[in-house]
């Protein structure tokens, strides 16, 4: 009768769990995990612009007329245009971070990283109106430089910055090896079986520029997996950010070729002037420009698929396998012989 419910000695209720909702090593899942090394990543980036912006001079003072100067600006646009959207990102991620390791300030964040990359497009175009020719070339090539930093920094406000920088160090090492390919570009011709005929000459540039996009793509998918395992990392041993899944490794794989094709639509849009202008100095030179902007596009979009493949399939090989169904219903061996034993003793 006393333990009936209510009655003085009635069993109580187990008091609840209390769980730590920070423990030691747990990972807050409420922000974005951070991005580490953008202070490096933005410094060598900065550095490549510099880079891409004293070589395109050299090769337009070189030039000895005005017409082979504007051949030459054309030729060198793309490159000055992934050196800026790559720079315009990873400094805008550079100086976008602390503010979002201050709490969940996403606008903050994002007006901070265009703004950032404004002062780099702004600081290009200088550059290039005072070292350059103050012509139309000069200008488009400023122009276009300038939007092409700002909309990198607009790529750095988003939220999840280790995507970002993964995004713009995968892309930057990319290009650093495309312009390293050209030292190999004439024994690839020679082993592909380029010769006298202009369709073997066709056929080798192809096989090359498919090699050439291939191993960029393999190049970028295997950084931008490395990038992010030091970024969860870093996250796991501060226990700041969430965890990364298979759609970031997915992003970061494909972020290099989605910035190629980017490029290429800045270069469409505000350099279409330019190449128009290259494009009406001969047949040659139309059909030139015409092929260059295909190749590109095709190269952007090998890079795209081949990393995102790269940096999936290396992220699946870091996953734990699943226990096997006939170990986990497998009964223990050593309970039953116990049983047996005890049975026998009897």
């Amino acid at each position: 009768m006393s333990n009936e419910p209510g009655g003085p000695t009635a069993a109580q209720p187990d008091p609840p769990v209390t769980v730590d909702p920070s423990p030691a090593g747990a990972i807050d899942i409420g922000r974005p995990t951070p991005a580490p090394g953008t202070l490096a990543l933005a410094v060598l980036a900065a550095g490549w612009l510099a880079a891409m912006l004293w070589s395109t001079r050299e090769a337009i003072s070189s030039a000895t007329a005005g017409v082979t100067a504007v051949s030459l600006s054309a030729f060198a646009l793309p490159g000055v245009i992934s050196a800026a959207l790559v720079a315009g990102a990873a400094v805008g991620l550079a100086v976008g971070e602390p503010v979002a390791r201050r709490g969940d300030r996403t606008t903050l964040r994002f007006v901070v990283a265009v703004g950032t990359g404004l002062l780099v497009g702004l600081l290009a175009a200088l550059a290039i109106d005072l070292s350059y020719a103050g012509d139309t070339v000069t200008r488009t090539i400023a122009g276009t430089t300038a939007a092409a930093a700002v909309i990198g920094g607009a790529l750095a406000g988003a939220r999840n910055g280790a995507v970002v920088g993964a995004v713009a160090y995968a892309a930057l090492v990319t290009l650093l090896f495309v312009v390293a390919f050209s030292l190999v570009r004439d024994p690839l011709f020679d082993l592909f079986g380029a010769g006298d005929s202009q369709q073997s000459l066709v056929d080798a540039a192809s096989w090359v520029s498919r090699t050439e996009s291939l191993l960029a793509g393999l190049v970028a998918g295997v950084l931008a997996f490395g990038y992010l395992s030091w970024a969860r990392r870093r996250a796991a041993h501060s226990g700041t950010g969430a965890e990364l899944r298979w759609p970031a490794y997915l992003v970061a794989g494909a972020g290099p070729g989605l910035l190629l094709l980017l490029t290429e639509v800045i270069i469409r849009v505000g350099g279409r002037s330019l190449i128009d202008l290259a494009a009406a100095l001969s047949e040659a030179d139309a059909v030139a420009q015409t092929s260059l902007g295909t190749t590109r596009v095709d190269n952007a979009i090998w890079v795209l698929f081949v990393g995102a493949l790269t940096a999936m399939v290396t992220f699946g090989r870091t996953l734990a396998s699943p226990p096997a169904e006939d170990e986990a219903s497998e009964p223990d061996d050593s309970g039953v012989d116990e049983a047996s034993t005890r049975s026998a003793g009897r």
